[in-house]
């Protein structure tokens, strides 16, 4: 009988296409969703509803592996302090719940995986290179991702293997970060944010559910991971890259600093700000990454 996969956020740009993965893999889905869907021959779809505090507990007691997904968006919409809270609680609130039920149950797992994200190491850009040894900073992105991971190290103290998944910026065809700049550049009006020094740590949709993929069968992947190629992809280059792929060189001038605080508020720190990431990390692991080179990346998703 094939291993069954819970995942939260199963139906956002990531959980689609790793579900996909699973799937090829031999294994089963359970995916978490808010609205009615038809179940699937390899696809199992349960309710649950955060503002309630609930989740179908059919979903954990079937699950021989989590992963945990779920999350708002951290540039949809300005930081108010109503919007960081959101952000904040979409990301424990899940786990909370998914640590009551284990709990309750005397549910053990074969592991337990959570995204986090690269802003652990927070909105600064600098030479540095940051391993997961690297301490968070204290700015908001960086108590928030430090939140999240401590939340999912509750899973870890009930005896269950946890990894934790460091995640950059995710290139992919027509969705995730490519679907919000992608149309711009198309269209020719492409052009550098602010000093377009702020490093862009990157990786392919493609590479990143191999991790997720390798986190659930590599019973020596715990604790915290980069998902991010170490290179100096900065958001100059790949501007220029990106806008060199539709065939014209950047001709607008730099959005200004000044201009993007205005618009965005503090959420501007999540585009104006950046540090490189280690990957040596996973790859000591033996994962290989499929896409290393930018350029190709990105031309693999406009195709």
């Amino acid at each position: 009988m094939a291993k069954n996969v819970l995942i939260t956020g199963g139906t956002g740009f990531i959980g689609k296409y790793l579900t996909d993965v699973l799937i090829e893999n031999g294994f089963s889905v359970s995916v978490l969703s808010r609205g009615d869907r038809k179940n699937t021959t390899f696809i199992t779809y349960y309710k649950w509803d955060l503002t309630h505090d609930y989740i179908d507990e059919n979903a954990i007691l079937k699950a021989d592996y989590i992963i945990h997904l779920a999350g708002e968006g951290i540039v949809e919409k300005r930081w108010t302090e109503k919007r960081k809270k959101v952000i904040l609680e979409s990301r424990t609130k899940p786990i909370e719940l998914i640590h009551a039920i284990l709990k309750k149950h005397n549910k053990s797992l074969d592991a337990f995986v959570s995204a986090s994200a690269i802003g652990i190491y927070g909105a600064v850009t600098s030479q540095k290179i940051c391993t997961e040894e690297t301490p968070h900073t204290n700015d908001f992105l960086g108590v928030t991702c430090q939140q999240w991971e401590n939340s999912a190290d509750t899973i870890g103290a009930l005896g269950i293997r946890t990894a934790k998944i460091r995640t950059g910026i995710v290139f992919g065809k027509d969705e995730g970060f490519l679907k919000k700049v992608a149309p711009g550049f198309k269209a020719g009006f492409g052009s550098i944010l602010g000093s377009g020094k702020q490093y862009l740590p990157w990786i392919h949709i493609e590479d990143l559910s191999q991790i997720y993929l390798k986190s659930i069968t590599d019973a020596e992947i715990q604790g915290p991971y980069n998902a991010a190629v170490t290179d100096n992809t900065t958001n100059s280059s790949f501007s220029k890259i990106l806008a060199n792929l539709y065939g014209y060189k950047l001709w607008l001038p730099r959005v200004p600093e000044f201009l993007l605080k205005i618009v965005l508020g503090e959420m501007s720190d999540a585009v104006l700000k950046g540090q490189r990431v280690s990957s040596e990390k996973i790859q000591k692991t033996g994962f290989k990454f499929q896409y290393y080179d930018i350029e190709k990346a990105l031309s693999s998703c406009l195709k």
